[in-house]
């Protein structure tokens, strides 16, 4: 079982509600939940595996035969914290209900033991038919949550119970399952994101690699779990998150001030931007003609993370990263003590890794000397590990 506590298995029938489901996946993704969508093979001719691949960032699979080596039917229904079935069909609740094992999806909710809850979608005759009402009864009277379909208009000209809910209803019924907790409400997040370039001349700068890409994940993973989000970001292509302030910044100089205006409200601040020690000590208004670009002269650039915990406050948590390629251990034990952190993330970059990627690995350091590895994961999931710890520090 995923160590996140927030995997969630999301199986589609093949019913036409199975297209509102993008949304719902969406919407989970938001939350911080890291979804696998299991369609049955009847659902594809409503919304195909390319797209859902496409959404949920995985592969999709639909019968046992696929990824056979992987023994894909055990290892998604080891790895699962839940099982989500929206749209679930009379065939389909039928099939669950009498232990049917004909499809990737029947086969994980046999193989599997953690919470699952079942969103029923048909026409209201169907939903009302002995045979479905005995077959939901049943998969009640096991634990299983099956939702009260919606009263509405369905597909054609009928109304009546057997609507599709809407997205918001489903997910506040599975947050009541999962039990999910809003832990940062309350709370104040400042965070840095991106690679920050200094200027050389109005075209060159002095930059790096960084994408930003996990100071969104953990933006977007601090929102989730109710927390007020400042995200400074420096030269990242990632959209703003609806929710997330976010102030665009380019410079060192630029990130320092912004971070500046937002400390003193911050109960955590995580430091996950690349900046860059130094920059020209001095700006050429005009483009700096080939022929003449020798040298450049530089300057260090004020140390963020020193300024910042010179002028932090009581009780607030500091979150650092470090990005190494040789003696990693050493220099994150060093750069823990210099600067004072509360925690720190190292990772490897050797040959580039990390940049740009969707997954990271390394270790979770506290300043107590406790180290906790990270094997290669989503960066959204490293994201709510160190929040988690953040927390941990905050009592």
């Amino acid at each position: 079982m995923s160590k996140s506590g927030r995997e969630v298995v999301l199986g589609v029938g093949g019913g036409i509600a199975a297209y509102k489901s993008c949304d719902l996946l969406r919407r989970m993704q938001e939350q911080g939940y890291l979804v696998t969508v299991v369609p049955t093979p009847s659902s594809l001719n409503f919304v195909g595996s390319a797209t859902w691949e496409a959404l949920s960032g995985r592969a999709v699979y639909t019968q046992v035969w696929e990824n056979v080596p992987d023994v894909t039917h055990v290892q998604l229904a080891e790895h699962a914290n839940f099982f989500l079935i929206a749209p679930a069909t009379a065939d389909l609740i039928a099939r669950i209900a009498v232990g049917r094992a004909d499809d990737l999806l029947t086969n994980l909710v046999l193989a599997t033991t953690v919470p699952i809850m079942i969103v029923p979608a048909m026409h209201t005759a169907m939903w009302n038919n002995p045979a479905t009402v005995a077959n939901v009864a049943t998969l009640r009277s096991r634990g299983y949550h099956v939702m009260e379909p919606a009263v509405g208009r369905l597909t054609g000209s009928d109304s009546g119970q057997g609507r599709f809910p809407e997205t918001v209803a489903i997910l506040d019924e599975f947050e009541s399952i999962t039990k999910k907790k809003k832990d940062l409400t309350g709370r104040t997040i400042l965070i840095s994101a991106g690679g920050t370039r200094e200027p050389i001349d109005p075209v060159r700068f002095i930059g790096n690699r960084s994408s930003g890409k996990q100071g969104f994940a953990l933006a977007q993973a601090a929102l989730s779990r109710g927390a007020e989000v400042i995200l400074v970001a420096a030269n990242c292509e990632l959209s703003d998150i609806p929710g997330v302030a976010t102030i665009r910044v380019e410079s060192a100089d630029e990130m320092l001030n912004a971070l500046l205006i937002n400390l003193d409200k911050a109960d955590v601040v995580i430091m996950s931007a690349a900046v860059a020690d130094a920059k020209p000590k001095h700006f050429a208004k005009e483009k700096i003609k080939k022929a003449l670009f020798g040298s450049i002269e530089l300057e260090a650039n004020p140390d963020l993370l020193l300024t910042l915990i010179g002028k932090r406050h009581k009780g607030q948590i500091f979150v650092g990263f470090a990005a190494e390629t040789q003696e990693h251990m050493i220099s994150a034990k060093a750069k823990i003590e210099k600067k004072d952190l509360d925690l720190l993330y190292l990772n490897d970059v050797s040959g580039g890794a990390i940049f740009g990627s969707d997954s990271t690995s390394g270790s979770i350091l506290a300043r107590n000397g406790e180290i906790i590895p990270v094997d290669e994961m989503s960066k959204d999931t490293l994201s709510h590990l160190l929040l988690d710890q953040a927390l941990h520090k905050l009592g």
